[in-house]
């Protein structure tokens, strides 16, 4: 049975709503797609769960999420994780700070009841967990009482998330905020002035790392790789995995292992590990993150089509020479 080989999917999420009816109805899912997935809860499109389709808690609104996740998978076990921290195996039990009081009739915990309190607290916990802690993940926040409960943990916690992984809040524009909380949940009006926000500002596409694909394309079109920027040694064109420098101004390839292994030597407390996660650049000194740096690899290596469409070509052949100059006299 052969294999389909993918690239890193360009967005999953897992996100929280809350019913603008009864704010203390809480649900949390997972979708690369929050303004699809949103409008499949509130019954505008086929789909949803059973759990949000009752018409006395719509609409609903998404509050938060959590985004950077590698594949459907992964999100998914976050999924579980967050909606199941009083079993999950990802939490120690000397960790645990929810518990199922109640049984169900086979005997296992019922879930305990979710709050924002809750929520905030057991996102906290697992963004500081080995299991998640090395991904690249960022939150967003849509409400400000969400991110409150979520600063209220980071100010009476030791131990805090890796800076690797970003907080974003957007709370929409000023009069959004003083309407009605059902405005989370309603897309921009078609000619509105007001910029889009929330889940309707993600970038749910490759969109991006545009100017990083189109640099790499070329590099590797008229094989201009060079020479591994970690070991000096010349770059076989299609003979390996190369990776490039994420920074626009720097062209520096090398071998993933000898990246791999340059960003570890800069994190000395990561000498048990074998992925690393962030550093910076041998030739630029610039900041790059590895999550992006594989994303980018696997698109250009298993992502063809979407490569193409990215880059607005209608073929696969390669640019010409003129084409290549002048792109590179753009940047």
């Amino acid at each position: 049975m052969s294999v389909s080989l993918r690239p890193i999917p360009p967005f999953y999420a897992v996100y929280i709503l809350r019913s603008t009816i009864s704010q203390a109805s809480l649900y949390i899912g997972s979708t690369p797609n929050p303004p699809r997935r949103l409008k499949q809860h509130n019954g505008e499109v086929q789909g949803g769960a059973r759990r949000t389709s009752r018409s006395k808690l719509r609409p609903w609104e998404m509050i938060g999420l959590v985004s950077g996740f590698p594949s459907m998978v992964a999100a998914l076990k976050f999924e579980w994780a967050i909606n199941n921290p009083h079993v999950s195996l990802h939490i120690p039990h000397e960790s645990r700070i929810s518990f199922g009081v109640r049984r169900r009739r086979g005997g296992r915990p019922k879930r305990p009841v979710k709050s924002l309190k809750s929520i905030a607290a057991n996102l906290h916990l697992l963004l500081r967990m080995p299991s998640f802690a090395r991904w690249p993940l960022a939150v967003h926040f849509f409400d400000a009482q969400f991110h409150t409960r979520w600063g209220e943990q980071v100010n009476a916690s030791v131990d805090q998330p890796r800076p690797s992984i970003c907080v974003y809040t957007d709370f929409g524009p000023p009069s959004s905020s003083s309407s009605s909380s059902s405005s989370m949940s309603l897309p921009p009006s078609s000619g509105s002035k007001e910029r889009p926000w929330g889940i309707y500002a993600l970038p749910l596409d490759y969109s991006p790392l545009e100017e990083y694909v189109r640099k790499t394309h070329i590099l590797e079109a008229f094989e201009q790789q060079g020479n591994c920027v970690v070991c000096r040694e010349e770059l076989a064109p299609e003979r390996g995995l190369y990776a490039t420098c994420p920074n626009a101004a720097c062209h520096s390839t090398g071998h993933v292992s000898c990246w791999s292994q340059h960003l570890l030597k800069q994190n000395k407390s990561e000498d048990d590990q074998i992925i690393p996660v962030e550093g910076h650049c041998p030739e630029c000194r610039g900041e790059v993150n590895w999550g992006v740096m594989m994303k980018e690899l696997s698109l250009r290596t298993r992502g063809t089509k979407e490569v193409d469409k990215l880059l607005n070509k209608r073929s696969r052949k390669r640019p010409t020479r003129a084409e290549s100059a002048g792109e590179q006299n753009d940047e």
